[in-house]
């Protein structure tokens, strides 16, 4: 078969292949197949030179209603898997949330599944560490915000997080300073299918008005 060589655009209703043919049997092989759909399968490495943009990332997770509910609350969430690695990234601003007493479930003003998202390991992969990065000091509310994990998206605003099942602590900085990073607690990582809160760590009852969070989780191909 010839080379053939176009100008302007090409047109394939049906789709596009890339494939080589068994001269013993005429058998075709696909390489590289663009469906109509505008699907993109390759069976061996593609690479990309220059500036590429990326379309469509598999989203981490999402919170609860008692969480997106919040009026001013920002929830926004994103898992991107490079080579072997996962970085997931959970961002917040708190403004519509309230906190109540110490250990207690910060989300909606007496509203139920104030989760922040369930960790799962076909989207993070096994976490190996995480750390939140405070990017707005927390006001109104309490600003010593500790990230917990349990079994339930359940948990209700000013509800102590002892409530919940399996509950474990995964930081515990204190207060919340600009630029300030708090890592997670030593062997301690969310483990798979848990739902992730946010606690307050002091006793604040009142709305918050101003915070943002940047919560960050690395995991592995287990």
């Amino acid at each position: 078969m010839a080379n053939t060589t176009f100008q302007g655009t090409v047109r394939a209703e049906s789709g596009l292949k890339v494939s080589t043919k068994t001269a013993a049997t005429g058998a075709y092989t696909d390489y590289f197949t663009v469906s109509s759909a505008g699907a993109v399968t390759a069976s061996s490495t593609l690479s990309v030179t220059g500036r590429s943009t990326l379309t469509g990332n598999t989203i981490a997770t999402t919170a609860g209603t008692g969480i997106t509910s919040g009026s001013g609350t920002i929830y926004a969430s994103s898992a991107i898997k490079s080579g072997g690695m996962y970085h997931t990234k959970i961002l917040m601003d708190l403004t519509g949330l309230a906190s109540s007493g110490s250990a207690d479930i910060i989300g909606k003003d007496s509203t139920a599944n104030c989760h922040i998202g369930q960790i799962t390991a076909a989207v993070s992969g096994t976490l190996l560490g995480g750390q939140i990065t405070c990017l707005e000091v927390p006001a109104g509310g309490d600003p010593d915000i500790d990230l917990w994990y349990a079994d339930e998206a359940t948990g209700t605003e000013d509800a102590a997080i002892s409530g919940l099942s399996n509950q474990v602590q995964v930081t515990n900085g204190g207060d919340h300073t600009l630029g300030g990073v708090d890592a997670f607690l030593a062997g301690v990582v969310p483990a798979a299918d848990k739902y992730l809160y946010l606690v307050s760590g002091a006793a604040t009852n009142a709305d918050y008005t101003a915070g943002r969070l940047l919560i960050e989780m690395w995991g592995y191909s287990a």
